[in-house]
C-alpha cells in the first residue's frame, strides 16, 4: 500500500486539450490540490494554457505550473491522463481503443519514471480499456490505477432523476455501473430518493418512475455525451468537475464511495477487466470495490459489459 500523500499535494494533468484544461480550471477554482501542473507536447498550446490559468491565481490558493517537458509531472500525488485522440461525432468510445492504447503504452513508463508513487487516473476514452492497459504496462498495483469511469454518467443520471422527482440532487441515491460506454446501466434495484425506493416515489400522488420512464432516463444518461459532442465537438465542463471531485477524494485520508473504474479480481466472478462499480477511494487509491447488491438481471448486464471490455482489450493486443 502507498504511504500517505506527500505535501504539498500535486495534481498533474496530461493533455492540454478541452478536457485537460477544463479539469485544471475546475481543480484550480475548487482548490482541489495545492499545485496543479499541466503537461502536453504541444509547446505553444500548453504554455498559453498555463499562463492563462496562472494569471488567475491571485484569486485561488493553488500554484500553477507546466510545460512540454515530462519532468513537470515529477513527484505528483495524482496524474490524470486526458491525452489521446478525441471522440468524433458518430464514434463510440471503443472505436478509439487501438489509437489511444498505443499512445498510452508509450507514455506510461515515462510518467511512472517521474512519479512512481502517484495515483494514475484515466480520463481518455475508452477509459476502462485504457485502465487495464495502463496497469499492465506500468506494473503498478491495481489500487494505484483507476479511471473516472461512470462518475460523470452517474452525475448525469442523478440530475435527470432529481428534475423528474422535483427534489434536490443530494436526495437522489443512484449509480450507473459497468463500462463507461454503451453497455453501462443503472442499479435500479437499489436506487432511492431519500430512503424511498425509486419505483415507489410519487409526485402529486402518482408514481413517476415506471419502467418506461426508467428505461428512458438510463438511455438519456448513457448517450448524453453523443448529443453534446454533436453540438459542440467535445464534453469538457462536466468531466472537469467530476475529475476535480475525484482528485479531492484521492487526496483525502477519509474514504469516499464513488463509481469509478479499476481492474477487478473476482467481483461477481469477473477478473482482469476494469469496470465502474461503487468503490472506496482515498489517498491510498482504490481501497476496496464494494460488492453492491444486484438483481439477477443486473449481474447479467455486468457480465455482458465485462465481455465488451475483455474483447476490446484483446483486440488491441493486451
Amino acid at each position: 500500500m502507498r504511504t500517505s500523500t506527500r505535501h504539498p499535494s500535486k495534481l498533474s494533468i496530461v493533455g492540454a486539450g478541452a478536457v485537460g484544461t477544463s479539469l485544471a480550471y475546475a481543480a484550480l477554482i475548487r482548490d482541489s490540490a495545492q499545485v496543479i501542473s499541466l503537461y502536453d507536447i504541444a509547446t505553444k498550446k500548453v504554455d498559453a494554457e498555463v499562463k492563462d490559468l496562472a494569471h488567475g491565481t491571485q484569486f485561488t490558493n493553488s500554484v500553477v505550473m507546466g510545460g512540454d517537458d515530462i519532468s513537470v509531472v515529477k513527484d505528483s500525488s495524482i496524474v490524470i491522463i486526458t491525452a489521446g485522440a478525441k471522440q468524433k461525432p458518430g464514434q463510440t468510445r471503443l472505436d478509439l481503443a487501438a489509437t489511444n492504447a498505443k499512445i498510452l503504452a508509450s507514455m506510461m513508463p515515462q510518467l511512472v519514471e517521474q512519479a512512481p508513487d502517484a495515483l494514475y487516473v484515466l480520463v481518455t476514452n475508452p477509459c476502462d480499456v485504457l485502465t487495464v492497459v495502463a496497469q499492465k504496462v506500468s506494473g503498478l498495483p491495481t489500487a494505484q490505477v483507476l479511471s473516472t469511469g461512470t462518475l460523470l454518467d452517474t452525475s448525469r443520471l442523478r440530475y435527470l432523476i432529481a428534475r423528474k422527482a422535483q427534489v434536490a440532487q443530494p436526495n437522489v441515491h443512484s449509480m450507473i455501473v459497468g463500462e463507461h460506454g454503451d453497455s453501462e446501466f443503472p442499479l435500479w434495484s437499489s436506487a432511492t430518493i431519500s430512503s424511498v425506493p425509486i419505483r415507489d416515489w410519487t409526485v402529486a400522488g402518482e408514481r413517476v418512475f415506471t419502467q418506461p420512464v426508467l428505461d428512458g432516463l438510463a438511455h438519456e444518461a448513457a448517450f448524453a455525451a453523443y448529443e453534446v459532442i454533436e453540438g459542440k465537438g467535445a464534453t469538457n465542463y462536466a468531466i472537469g468537475l467530476a475529475g476535480a471531485r475525484l482528485v479531492e477524494a484521492l487526496l483525502s485520508p477519509t474514504r469516499s464511495v464513488l463509481p469509478v473504474s479499476s481492474v477487478l479480481d473476482g467481483y461477481y466472478d469477473i477478473s482482469g477487466v476494469a469496470l465502474s462499480l461503487p468503490t472506496l477511494v482515498s489517498e491510498h487509491g482504490v481501497d476496496r470495490v464494494v460488492e453492491a447488491p444486484m438483481s439477477a438481471d443486473e449481474v447479467s448486464l455486468l457480465h455482458a459489459s465485462a465481455e465488451r471490455i475483455r474483447e476490446t482489450v484483446a483486440s488491441v493486443g493486451f
